[in-house]
Protein backbone atom coordinates (compact mmCIF):
# COMPACT_ATOMS: atom_id res chain seq x y z
CA UNK A 1 0.00 0.00 0.00
CA UNK A 2 2.74 2.45 0.95
CA UNK A 3 4.77 1.54 -2.13
CA UNK A 4 1.76 2.11 -4.40
CA UNK A 5 1.04 5.46 -2.73
CA UNK A 6 4.64 6.63 -3.09
CA UNK A 7 4.66 5.50 -6.72
CA UNK A 8 1.68 7.75 -7.42
CA UNK A 9 3.27 10.62 -5.51
CA UNK A 10 6.49 10.09 -7.45
CA UNK A 11 4.59 10.27 -10.74
CA UNK A 12 3.05 13.58 -9.68
CA UNK A 13 6.40 14.92 -8.51
CA UNK A 14 7.92 13.94 -11.85
CA UNK A 15 5.21 15.96 -13.57
CA UNK A 16 5.98 18.88 -11.25
CA UNK A 17 9.69 18.61 -12.10
CA UNK A 18 8.92 18.84 -15.82
CA UNK A 19 6.91 22.01 -15.29
CA UNK A 20 9.42 23.47 -12.84
CA UNK A 21 12.44 23.00 -15.09
CA UNK A 22 10.71 24.41 -18.16
CA UNK A 23 9.36 27.44 -16.27
CA UNK A 24 12.71 28.24 -14.67
CA UNK A 25 14.41 28.15 -18.07
CA UNK A 26 11.70 30.26 -19.68
CA UNK A 27 11.95 32.76 -16.82
CA UNK A 28 15.71 33.03 -17.33
CA UNK A 29 15.20 33.58 -21.07
CA UNK A 30 12.63 36.30 -20.44
CA UNK A 31 14.91 37.99 -17.90
CA UNK A 32 17.60 38.36 -20.57
CA UNK A 33 15.32 40.21 -22.96
CA UNK A 34 15.33 44.01 -23.08
CA UNK A 35 11.55 44.08 -23.32
CA UNK A 36 10.21 40.90 -21.68
CA UNK A 37 6.58 39.92 -22.04
CA UNK A 38 5.22 40.82 -18.60
CA UNK A 39 1.98 38.92 -19.09
CA UNK A 40 3.92 35.82 -20.11
CA UNK A 41 6.20 36.25 -17.11
CA UNK A 42 3.17 36.17 -14.83
CA UNK A 43 1.95 33.00 -16.50
CA UNK A 44 5.37 31.45 -15.82
CA UNK A 45 4.94 31.85 -12.06
CA UNK A 46 5.75 28.53 -10.39
CA UNK A 47 3.21 29.04 -7.61
CA UNK A 48 0.41 30.78 -9.51
CA UNK A 49 0.82 30.04 -13.20
CA UNK A 50 -1.42 27.42 -14.81
CA UNK A 51 0.06 24.52 -16.76
CA UNK A 52 0.49 25.24 -20.47
CA UNK A 53 1.76 23.66 -23.65
CA UNK A 54 5.47 24.48 -24.12
CA UNK A 55 4.78 25.17 -27.82
CA UNK A 56 1.48 27.02 -28.23
CA UNK A 57 1.26 28.13 -24.57
CA UNK A 58 -2.41 27.03 -24.42
CA UNK A 59 -3.65 26.40 -20.88
CA UNK A 60 -3.90 22.68 -20.23
CA UNK A 61 -7.00 21.01 -18.83
CA UNK A 62 -7.06 18.47 -16.02
CA UNK A 63 -7.36 15.69 -18.61
CA UNK A 64 -4.02 16.79 -20.09
CA UNK A 65 -2.18 16.56 -16.77
CA UNK A 66 -2.51 12.90 -15.80
CA UNK A 67 1.08 11.64 -15.52
CA UNK A 68 2.15 9.32 -18.38
CA UNK A 69 -1.44 8.42 -19.31
CA UNK A 70 -2.26 11.82 -20.83
CA UNK A 71 0.89 11.71 -22.96
CA UNK A 72 0.04 8.19 -24.17
CA UNK A 73 -3.63 9.02 -24.82
CA UNK A 74 -2.68 12.05 -26.90
CA UNK A 75 -0.04 10.15 -28.85
CA UNK A 76 2.72 12.35 -27.48
CA UNK A 77 1.21 15.49 -29.00
CA UNK A 78 -0.45 18.65 -27.70
CA UNK A 79 -4.24 18.46 -27.77
CA UNK A 80 -4.44 22.03 -29.11
CA UNK A 81 -1.54 22.67 -31.52
CA UNK A 82 -0.79 18.99 -32.23
CA UNK A 83 2.96 19.54 -31.99
CA UNK A 84 5.03 16.70 -30.49
CA UNK A 85 5.56 16.76 -26.74
CA UNK A 86 8.99 15.42 -25.82
CA UNK A 87 9.26 11.89 -24.44
CA UNK A 88 11.14 13.58 -21.61
CA UNK A 89 7.80 14.25 -19.89
CA UNK A 90 6.62 10.66 -19.30
CA UNK A 91 10.21 9.48 -18.69
CA UNK A 92 10.74 12.00 -15.89
CA UNK A 93 7.37 11.09 -14.40
CA UNK A 94 8.35 7.42 -14.43
CA UNK A 95 11.73 8.31 -12.93
CA UNK A 96 9.96 10.04 -10.06
CA UNK A 97 7.77 6.99 -9.47
CA UNK A 98 10.77 4.65 -9.55
CA UNK A 99 12.89 6.78 -7.20
CA UNK A 100 10.13 7.25 -4.64
CA UNK A 101 9.19 3.57 -4.61
CA UNK A 102 12.81 2.38 -4.59
CA UNK A 103 13.67 4.71 -1.72
CA UNK A 104 10.95 3.17 0.40
CA UNK A 105 11.72 -0.42 -0.57
CA UNK A 106 15.48 -0.13 -0.03
CA UNK A 107 15.70 2.53 2.66
CA UNK A 108 18.76 1.49 4.72
CA UNK A 109 17.10 1.86 8.14
CA UNK A 110 13.82 1.02 9.83
CA UNK A 111 11.29 3.75 9.14
CA UNK A 112 10.49 4.51 12.76
CA UNK A 113 10.65 7.62 14.91
CA UNK A 114 13.06 10.28 13.58
CA UNK A 115 14.00 8.11 10.60
CA UNK A 116 10.60 8.89 9.08
CA UNK A 117 11.50 12.57 9.11
CA UNK A 118 14.81 11.88 7.37
CA UNK A 119 12.99 9.79 4.75
CA UNK A 120 10.42 12.52 4.06
CA UNK A 121 13.14 15.13 3.57
CA UNK A 122 14.99 12.68 1.33
CA UNK A 123 11.92 12.51 -0.91
CA UNK A 124 11.81 16.31 -0.99
CA UNK A 125 15.50 16.33 -1.88
CA UNK A 126 14.85 13.83 -4.68
CA UNK A 127 12.48 16.30 -6.33
CA UNK A 128 15.27 18.86 -6.45
CA UNK A 129 17.79 16.30 -7.67
CA UNK A 130 15.47 15.18 -10.47
CA UNK A 131 15.09 18.82 -11.52
CA UNK A 132 18.88 19.20 -11.58
CA UNK A 133 19.23 16.07 -13.72
CA UNK A 134 16.75 17.33 -16.29
CA UNK A 135 18.14 20.87 -16.36
CA UNK A 136 21.73 19.69 -16.69
CA UNK A 137 20.87 17.24 -19.47
CA UNK A 138 18.99 19.86 -21.46
CA UNK A 139 21.00 23.02 -20.89
CA UNK A 140 24.28 21.94 -19.22
CA UNK A 141 23.52 24.05 -16.15
CA UNK A 142 22.88 23.39 -12.48
CA UNK A 143 20.94 26.51 -11.47
CA UNK A 144 21.17 27.91 -7.94
CA UNK A 145 17.39 28.33 -7.84
CA UNK A 146 17.18 24.55 -7.66
CA UNK A 147 20.47 23.92 -5.89
CA UNK A 148 19.86 26.08 -2.81
CA UNK A 149 16.46 24.58 -1.84
CA UNK A 150 18.03 21.14 -2.31
CA UNK A 151 20.82 22.14 0.09
CA UNK A 152 18.19 23.10 2.67
CA UNK A 153 16.51 19.69 2.34
CA UNK A 154 19.85 17.88 2.68
CA UNK A 155 20.79 20.07 5.65
CA UNK A 156 17.55 19.25 7.47
CA UNK A 157 18.23 15.55 6.87
CA UNK A 158 21.72 15.94 8.30
CA UNK A 159 20.54 17.88 11.37
CA UNK A 160 17.90 15.27 12.23
CA UNK A 161 20.44 12.49 11.80
CA UNK A 162 23.14 14.22 13.87
CA UNK A 163 20.80 15.14 16.74
CA UNK A 164 19.54 11.58 17.03
CA UNK A 165 22.90 9.84 16.57
CA UNK A 166 24.46 7.83 19.39
CA UNK A 167 27.48 10.13 19.15
CA UNK A 168 26.36 13.50 17.68
CA UNK A 169 29.94 14.81 17.51
CA UNK A 170 31.09 11.78 15.53
CA UNK A 171 28.07 12.07 13.23
CA UNK A 172 28.81 15.78 12.69
CA UNK A 173 32.43 15.04 11.81
CA UNK A 174 31.32 12.30 9.41
CA UNK A 175 28.93 14.71 7.68
CA UNK A 176 31.58 17.43 7.40
CA UNK A 177 34.03 14.95 5.88
CA UNK A 178 31.34 13.86 3.41
CA UNK A 179 30.91 17.48 2.31
CA UNK A 180 34.67 18.09 2.09
CA UNK A 181 35.27 14.96 0.03
CA UNK A 182 32.18 15.39 -2.14
CA UNK A 183 32.86 19.02 -3.00
CA UNK A 184 36.61 19.21 -2.37
CA UNK A 185 37.70 16.79 -5.08
CA UNK A 186 35.72 18.68 -7.71
CA UNK A 187 36.91 22.03 -6.38
CA UNK A 188 40.52 20.91 -6.86
CA UNK A 189 39.76 19.69 -10.39
CA UNK A 190 37.96 22.95 -11.12
CA UNK A 191 40.92 25.03 -9.96
CA UNK A 192 43.55 22.93 -11.74
CA UNK A 193 41.69 22.97 -15.06
CA UNK A 194 40.38 26.53 -14.63
CA UNK A 195 36.89 25.24 -15.24
CA UNK A 196 37.70 23.20 -18.35
CA UNK A 197 37.31 19.74 -16.81
CA UNK A 198 34.47 20.41 -14.42
CA UNK A 199 31.99 23.21 -13.90
CA UNK A 200 31.39 25.30 -10.80
CA UNK A 201 27.93 23.82 -10.54
CA UNK A 202 29.42 20.35 -10.20
CA UNK A 203 31.56 21.58 -7.29
CA UNK A 204 28.46 22.79 -5.45
CA UNK A 205 26.56 19.65 -6.37
CA UNK A 206 29.39 17.48 -5.02
CA UNK A 207 29.20 19.29 -1.68
CA UNK A 208 25.41 18.99 -1.63
CA UNK A 209 25.53 15.26 -2.30
CA UNK A 210 28.27 14.79 0.29
CA UNK A 211 25.93 16.46 2.79
CA UNK A 212 23.06 14.20 1.67
CA UNK A 213 24.93 10.90 1.97
CA UNK A 214 26.43 12.08 5.25
CA UNK A 215 29.59 9.96 5.40
CA UNK A 216 33.07 10.09 3.85
CA UNK A 217 32.65 6.50 2.63
CA UNK A 218 29.37 7.43 0.95
CA UNK A 219 31.01 10.46 -0.70
CA UNK A 220 33.85 8.36 -2.10
CA UNK A 221 31.33 5.79 -3.32
CA UNK A 222 29.08 8.22 -5.19
CA UNK A 223 32.10 9.81 -6.89
CA UNK A 224 33.35 6.35 -7.90
CA UNK A 225 29.94 5.31 -9.24
CA UNK A 226 29.63 8.58 -11.15
CA UNK A 227 33.07 8.13 -12.69
CA UNK A 228 32.28 4.58 -13.78
CA UNK A 229 28.94 5.59 -15.28
CA UNK A 230 30.49 8.55 -17.05
CA UNK A 231 33.17 6.30 -18.55
CA UNK A 232 30.67 3.63 -19.61
CA UNK A 233 28.54 6.24 -21.37
CA UNK A 234 31.37 8.31 -22.88
CA UNK A 235 33.64 5.61 -24.32
CA UNK A 236 31.12 4.11 -26.78
CA UNK A 237 30.16 7.61 -27.93
CA UNK A 238 33.82 8.51 -28.49
CA UNK A 239 34.46 5.25 -30.32
CA UNK A 240 31.46 5.77 -32.61
CA UNK A 241 32.36 9.38 -33.32
CA UNK A 242 29.15 10.71 -31.78
CA UNK A 243 31.24 12.65 -29.28
CA UNK A 244 34.63 14.33 -29.51
CA UNK A 245 37.33 14.59 -26.84
CA UNK A 246 36.51 18.28 -26.54
CA UNK A 247 32.75 17.67 -26.18
CA UNK A 248 31.07 18.80 -22.98
CA UNK A 249 28.87 16.23 -21.27
CA UNK A 250 26.69 16.88 -18.22
CA UNK A 251 28.30 15.16 -15.23
CA UNK A 252 25.62 16.19 -12.74
CA UNK A 253 23.25 13.31 -13.59
CA UNK A 254 26.02 10.75 -13.00
CA UNK A 255 26.83 12.30 -9.62
CA UNK A 256 23.18 12.26 -8.59
CA UNK A 257 22.72 8.63 -9.64
CA UNK A 258 25.86 7.79 -7.68
CA UNK A 259 24.51 9.58 -4.61
CA UNK A 260 21.20 7.69 -4.78
CA UNK A 261 23.13 4.41 -4.99
CA UNK A 262 25.35 5.46 -2.08
CA UNK A 263 22.39 6.53 0.06
CA UNK A 264 20.30 3.41 -0.47
CA UNK A 265 22.97 0.75 -0.85
CA UNK A 266 26.18 2.39 0.37
CA UNK A 267 26.39 0.60 3.72
CA UNK A 268 25.91 -2.81 2.09
CA UNK A 269 28.40 -2.05 -0.71
CA UNK A 270 31.07 -0.79 1.69
CA UNK A 271 30.53 -3.78 3.99
CA UNK A 272 30.92 -6.14 1.03
CA UNK A 273 34.09 -4.35 -0.06
CA UNK A 274 35.62 -4.58 3.41
CA UNK A 275 34.76 -8.24 3.76
CA UNK A 276 35.97 -9.11 0.28
CA UNK A 277 39.18 -7.11 -0.02
CA UNK A 278 40.30 -5.64 3.29
CA UNK A 279 39.68 -8.75 5.40
CA UNK A 280 40.87 -11.10 2.68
Amino acid sequence: MVTAFLTLVGLCMGSFVNALVWRLHEQSMQARKKNPDKDYQKRLSISKGASMCPHCKHKLSAADLIPVLSWLALGGKCRYCHKPISVQYPLVELMGAALFAASYIWWPADLRSYEIGIFVWWLILLVGLMALIVYDLRWLLLPNRIMYPAVVAALVMAIISIINAGSPLKALLSTVLGIVIGGGIFYILFQISKGKWIGGGDVKLGGLLGLAVGTPGGAVLFIFVAAVLGTVVSLPMLASGKMKRTSVIPFGPFLIIGAVVAKLFGADILHWYQQTFINF
